[in-house]
C-alpha cells in the first residue's frame, strides 16, 4: 500500500468519480491512477469503486470505510511534514485564513498588521467568501482556520473557538424617514426595501429570527456577502441596509447614518474554526491569540483535545 495510491482515491472521490478531472488536478494520466487504484484493490481483497465499462459509477460500501481511513491516513501524512518544518524553521510558512468579508474588511487588519511584524517570512492568505464556502476551505484542507460569523451549523466536523461578540445595524440615506423614529422597530424596518447579506435569512441567523417571530416578512430586494456593497446600494436609494455594526465607518461613510439595531437583533459570535486533527505550527496559535487574547495556545489546545469544547465567553 501506498501513500499515492491513496491519493489517488482520495481526489477521485473528491472530484465526484470522475476520473479524467482527478488526473488533471494530479498531474497523471488517468489509465495511470486506474492501475493504482485496481492495485490497491488487489492487495486489501476488496472492491472499492463500482465500475460501469472504463466508467467509476459508485463506491461500495467497504470502499466507504477504507475512503474514511485513507483520508485520515494522508491528513496524519500531511500532519508529518508539517511538524518537521515546525521544528527546522519556526518561524516560516503560509498561513490561509478564510473568512468573510466584514471580518477581513474591518477586523483583522490590526491583527495581520502585528502579525506579518512578528512573523514576516510566513506567507499569509485570506480567503474571502460565504459561510458555505468557508466551511468547506477548511473542511478540504484548502484554509488552516476559519474566521466564522454566521451559520455555526454549515461547521459541522470543526473545533469552533468562540472569539467575541457583535450587533448588527441599520444604515439608511441622509435624511431618510426612518431617521425620525424614536426608536427603531421591525415594523418600522419592514416598511422600507431591505440590503442585507446573503445569509441573513437562511439558517438560525438573528436576522431571520427576530422577524420569524414577530412574524414579519420584509422586503428584502437585495442581497450581497460584502458589507461595502450593501452600504453602496443603500447610500444609491435602493433602500435601506441591515449590516454587522462593525462594518460602518463614520469617517468614511459621510454619505450614510447609522441606527443601532442591538436591541432588535440577538447578539451574533464570532468564532475560529478548525479541523479536529490539523496539526497547528506555532505561529498559527499566536495569530489566534492576537485575534482572540482570551485563547492562549493551551486552551485551544485543550479544546482541541476535546477537554474545552463547552468554552464560551
Amino acid at each position: 500500500m501506498k501513500l499515492q495510491q491513496l491519493k489517488y482515491l482520495s481526489e477521485v472521490a473528491r472530484r465526484g468519480l470522475n476520473l479524467s478531472e482527478a488526473a488533471e488536478a494530479l498531474h497523471t494520466s488517468q489509465p495511470g491512477i486506474s492501475k493504482q487504484i485496481r492495485l490497491l484493490e488487489e492487495e486489501l481483497g476488496v472492491q472499492i469503486l463500482v465500475r460501469h465499462g472504463k466508467r467509476v459509477v459508485d463506491v461500495t460500501e467497504p470502499g466507504k470505510l477504507i475512503l474514511g481511513i485513507a483520508e485520515r491516513m494522508l491528513k496524519d501524512a500531511e500532519n508529518l511534514k508539517q511538524v518537521a518544518r515546525d521544528f527546522s524553521s519556526e518561524d516560516a510558512g503560509a498561513l490561509v485564513i478564510a473568512t468573510t468579508h466584514t471580518q477581513a474588511r474591518y477586523a483583522l487588519p490590526p491583527v495581520v498588521r502585528r502579525f506579518t511584524q512578528l512573523y514576516p517570512r510566513v506567507r499569509l492568505s485570506l480567503r474571502q467568501g460565504s459561510p458555505q464556502h468557508i466551511a468547506d476551505l477548511v473542511k478540504s484542507g484548502e484554509a488552516d482556520i476559519a474566521i466564522a460569523t454566521e451559520a455555526t451549523e454549515l461547521y459541522g466536523g470543526l473545533v469552533l473557538l468562540p472569539c467575541s461578540q457583535w450587533n448588527h445595524c441599520v444604515i439608511t440615506p441622509l435624511k431618510h424617514p426612518l431617521l425620525k423614529e424614536r426608536q427603531l422597530t421591525l415594523e418600522a424596518i419592514a416598511r422600507h426595501p431591505v440590503i442585507t447579506y446573503d445569509f441573513a435569512f437562511t439558517g438560525d441567523s438573528p436576522i431571520r429570527r427576530a422577524f420569524d417571530n414577530k412574524g414579519i416578512t420584509p422586503n428584502v430586494v437585495l442581497t450581497a456577502i460584502d458589507a461595502d456593497v450593501i452600504k453602496a446600494y443603500v447610500e444609491m436609494g435602493l433602500g435601506i441596509g441591515i449590516l454587522a455594526k462593525m462594518a460602518f465607518d463614520p469617517a468614511r461613510d459621510l454619505g450614510l447614518r447609522l441606527i443601532d439595531a442591538s436591541h432588535l437583533f440577538d447578539p451574533s459570535m464570532t468564532r475560529i474554526g478548525v479541523r479536529p486533527d490539523t496539526y497547528l505550527r506555532g505561529y498559527v496559535y499566536d495569530f489566534i491569540e492576537l485575534f482572540a487574547p482570551h485563547l492562549k495556545r493551551a486552551v485551544v489546545e485543550a479544546t482541541l483535545r476535546g477537554e474545552g469544547s463547552s468554552y464560551e465567553l
